[in-house]
């Protein structure tokens, strides 16, 4: 459990980032071990997920969708909040906890003002992850070690 939880509206702003297109940012130190927001959005199955957001593999994946492990799937493009503006690094300052079906952003350092927040976003398929699977899901976070993609490793 988190050390402390902490007002969103006072601690985070969201704004053009040098990762990906928005980013969300601290707007005060944020304490290693705060728990900083929820991922919101509507919570929907996955066959209306597939229906909403065919595979379309003629460009980069990009997505607001985050799945449970009892198969819900929460679309933050729809009654999402300012979480679905994190982006993924291969070098994060904050991860993800599911709680009773609720998804949280944690951070695991001390984050300084004016730093944008970022988690790795370890996206696992049921599909094989081919050198063209990785391409689709391209990873730009720029730091160095950068695995080159949002797929994570099957365990």
């Amino acid at each position: 459990m988190p050390n402390r939880t902490l007002n969103a509206e006072q601690y985070l702003a969201v704004r053009s980032s040098a990762i990906h297109g928005r980013g969300v940012y601290a707007r005060r130190e944020i304490p290693a071990g705060t728990r900083i927001i929820e991922y919101r959005g509507e919570r929907i199955s996955v066959d209306e997920a597939e229906a909403r957001y065919p595979d379309d593999f003629s460009g980069p994946h990009h997505t607001f969708l985050f799945a449970l492990e009892d198969g819900t799937i929460i679309d933050a493009a729809h009654r999402g909040n300012r979480a679905r503006w994190i982006n993924h690094s291969c070098r994060p300052n904050c991860e993800t906890v599911i709680e009773d079906g609720r998804i949280w952003v944690e951070s695991i350092r001390d984050i300084a003002a004016g730093e944008e927040l970022s988690y790795d976003y370890n996206i696992i398929l049921d599909a094989r992850h081919t050198p063209a699977m990785k391409k689709h899901f391209p990873c730009v976070c720029g730091v160095p070690g950068c695995r080159g993609t949002l797929l994570g490793k099957k365990r």
